[in-house]
């Protein structure tokens, strides 16, 4: 039973990494499971044997992709010291170098024209955004009970937050030759601290 366990959590990994670069690299519309069980070294019955339809396999392919970006964003939250340097920490969203930028942005763009129209994506979509959200909330928490911060509203801020980050990034990332790395490192640092460090009456 234990290694029967093992064994199909293996087939799933392979099967989850095979459909996220296929689709990263094509395009949902574009991808069949044939073409998923040809990258997994798979038969097509052997990803039917864990995933009834492709709806369901891309489905979870997004929800573990985004999982993992958020776990490695809270361990590089964690290594900062303070709350300004924690807001400011996802720099390495716009290193081209990085796999998980250049495989994580088109994965982000094909669930976002999904959710114009698919209710199941937007909610794929709004637990993403939701996820950012609840991290950047308790960084603008420990500010504003530090002192740190400016008199903020910690959910307003965390969206807002949230917000330039992602705008900085679809420009980074689909306009390469006009939004340099530094210019979008150097935007999104400096519209989140003027934000929190700002003084209100």
């Amino acid at each position: 039973m234990g290694a029967r366990s093992g064994i199909e959590i293996i087939r799933k990994r392979q099967i989850i990494d095979a459909a996220l670069a296929k689709i990263s690299v094509s395009g949902s519309f574009n991808v069949t499971l044939e073409d998923i069980a040809r990258e997994a070294g798979l038969s097509k019955g052997g990803i039917a044997h864990y995933y009834h339809s492709k709806e369901q396999l891309y489905k979870e392919a997004f929800g573990e992709f985004f999982g993992r970006i958020f776990q490695r964003s809270e361990e590089t939250m964690r290594q900062c010291g303070d709350p300004l340097a924690k807001l400011l920490s996802f720099s390495w969203l716009f290193n081209w170098d990085d796999p998980d930028v250049n495989l994580g942005y088109p994965l982000l763009f094909d669930c976002m024209a999904m959710a114009a129209r698919d209710p199941d994506y937007r909610q794929i979509f709004h637990e993403w955004v939701d996820g950012w959200i609840a991290m950047l909330r308790e960084a603008v928490r420990e500010g504003l009970d530090s002192g740190v911060f400016a008199r903020l509203d910690p959910e307003e801020t965390a969206r807002t937050i949230s917000s330039i980050y992602h705008g900085v990034a679809i420009r980074w990332f689909l306009d390469r030759g006009s939004h340099s790395t530094q210019w979008a490192v150097r935007a999104s640092c400096d519209a989140i601290t003027r934000l929190v460090l700002r003084t209100t009456d």
